[in-house]
């Protein structure tokens, strides 16, 4: 028998067997048009689970990291809150162009700094006078510099340049009540605006970078010299130069003497120079009694952080426990509510807070890092939830559940209030924009606190699972 002929024999049986196959198929059910679909279904699912429990406790956050050009003055007791001070170290970035056309430096009339603070930004009476002292600084500020530094050896005590007594409001003048801002003026020494001005002339390069600039001014101690019952949130620093300068004009018919008035900003606060709050929190007795009863509270600014254990050995032994062969996270969220502390002075929660790795909390600030949805999360305060809720958490679980082992460092979090700087960008098509957050800095706005309501917090399961019935 050729192979052709084989070949062909064995095609007709198989043909043959099918055949039969599907007359058996057929006489099981003369309804069914779908070949096969008595005998699998397929069957999806979504699970949602939130039976999980957070554990906490307020730990210590005596220091933070300088991030910020945001500078706090002034001393504030409140019995619900405690008693903070705040003084500044700063240094200063140069104007890289002055324009000295027509200009001497016998015109230079005085030398003004100019801090600028929004009407409003203080906590405290704005009505109680409050002092401060100005010094020039001796030496170069370190870098990177903590709220726990102490000026001692950077400033020569007998060498104070200014002092100046303030309050927080514009004193019955209808002019400045009408402006969004407020400011602290201080004078400086006329001398130090003509050494600036004859540096500029004869040393340009001294402007270029701000470490070349502070070489010549390493910046200034601001202090606090008398008061107590304010501390303003200063949101811009800057130092001007006032010019009087005197021109004859001449036109047709006669000839007068003018006097000009003029105003330059030789030097300001910026992102790219040092600046730092010296801080001091002492924590209200009311508090650390809370704190000891076992009461999760933040008290900002370096006051009390939360340390959090989240429960991600649970959420995976659930996931696995209820999961079939083919599943997929989709979410995993949580809501912490917060509860304001009654206090005199509207001291609020926090609108922002980090909630990241304690390992790595130190190193997120020094790099001046993002959240990533990984190790760190930001979230922001609901007043009409009174909650902070952490929407995107899926990638963390996702992490977790690649490892073999879990340790305490991969579910130990630390949550701590932070500042956060955001930017806008316009879509020219849609017309519509997105914000970006640019920075997080350790909080130093101003005085801060919540509870965290750990022990009611609602932590979210959802995947999806597919399995096929038989």
């Amino acid at each position: 028998m050729n192979l052709k002929l084989i070949l062909k024999m064995k095609y007709i049986g198989a043909f043959i067997a099918m055949g039969i196959v599907m007359s058996a198929l057929t006489s099981c059910d003369d309804e069914t048009t779908t070949i096969g679909s008595s005998l699998i279904t397929d069957k999806s699912e979504i699970v949602i689970d939130s039976t999980f429990t957070v554990l906490g406790r307020s730990v210590e956050n005596k220091v933070v990291q300088s991030r910020t050009i945001t500078q706090l003055i002034g001393r504030f007791n409140a019995k619900e809150y405690g008693s903070l001070s705040s003084e500044i170290v700063t240094q200063f970035m140069p104007s890289i162009s002055l324009d000295t056309t027509g200009v001497a430096v016998s015109d230079i009339d005085s030398m003004k700094l100019v801090m600028f603070f929004n009407a409003g930004a203080f906590t405290g009476d704005s009505l109680v006078p409050m002092g401060l002292q100005v010094y020039p600084l001796t030496k170069q500020l370190p870098s990177p510099i903590y709220s726990n530094f102490d000026p001692t050896g950077y400033y020569d005590s007998n060498n104070m340049w200014e002092s100046e007594i303030y309050t927080g409001n514009a004193l019955s003048n209808d002019s400045l009540n009408n402006l969004y801002y407020r400011t602290i003026s201080v004078d400086l020494p006329v001398d130090f605006a003509r050494s600036f001005y004859k540096e500029y002339r004869t040393n340009p390069n001294t402007f270029a970078t701000p470490q070349a600039f502070a070489q010549f001014f390493p910046g200034l101690y601001i202090r606090n010299s008398f008061g107590n019952g304010r501390v303003t949130n200063i949101s811009e620093t800057r130092i001007n130069v006032f010019y009087r300068r005197h021109a004859t004009i001449e036109t047709d018919s006669s000839t007068r003497d003018t006097v000009y008035n003029l105003v330059r900003t030789y030097m300001a606060v910026t992102p790219e120079v040092v600046t730092n709050n010296i801080l001091n929190l002492s924590v209200a007795d009311a508090i650390t009694s809370r704190v000891a009863a076992g009461e999760a509270i933040l008290c900002a600014p370096a006051g009390l952080d939360v340390e959090m254990e989240f429960p991600v050995k649970d959420i995976i032994d659930a996931y696995k426990r209820q999961s079939g062969q083919l599943s997929v996270i989709n979410t995993l969220t949580m809501s912490i509510p917060a509860e304001a502390i009654e206090n005199s002075y509207g001291i609020e929660p926090p609108t922002n807070i980090l909630v990241v790795l304690k390992k790595d909390k130190d190193e997120f600030f020094a790099k001046n890092k993002i959240t990533d949805s990984k190790t760190s999360f930001l979230a922001t305060y609901s007043s009409s939830t009174n909650s902070y809720s952490l929407t995107n958490m899926r990638q963390y679980l996702l992490d977790m559940l690649a490892k073999d082992e879990l340790t305490a460092d991969d579910y130990t979090f630390i949550i701590t209030p932070v500042d956060v700087t955001t930017e806008s960008s316009s879509d020219s098509y849609y017309q519509s924009g997105q914000t970006y957050v640019t920075s997080i800095a350790p909080y130093v706005s101003g005085p801060s606190m919540v509870t965290l309501k750990l022990s009611e917090a609602k932590i979210k399961l959802t995947f999806s699972k597919q399995y096929a019935n038989f």
